[in-house]
């Protein structure tokens, strides 16, 4: 699983659990309706603006969005991401 499906399905989890659909969530953000599609389909990650929006909108923390979610550091060569599994 890679960075974008995890937080696409964390992102979608969260919605489904508030109970908007994808239109009210971007009326709620002021951002367009295929660009929620586009984070709920892994074809973009959110910028750290769009991630404070949609947890203002969803009424959420941020670690609900961005869980399993790791950043590994490596001192002695380039760090790598973590990603755990959907729930």
């Amino acid at each position: 699983m890679s960075l974008k499906e995890r937080f696409s399905a964390n992102l979608k989890g969260v919605r489904h659990r508030v109970g908007i659909s994808q239109q009210e969530l971007a009326l709620m953000t002021e951002m367009h309706r295929t660009e929620i599609s586009y984070l709920e389909n892994a074809k973009r990650m959110p910028r750290l603006d769009t991630l404070v929006k949609l947890t203002s909108a969803l009424e959420c923390r941020a670690d609900e969005l961005v869980e399993g979610l790791a950043w590994k550091p490596n001192l002695a060569a380039y760090g790598s991401w973590e990603v755990g599994d959907a729930e």
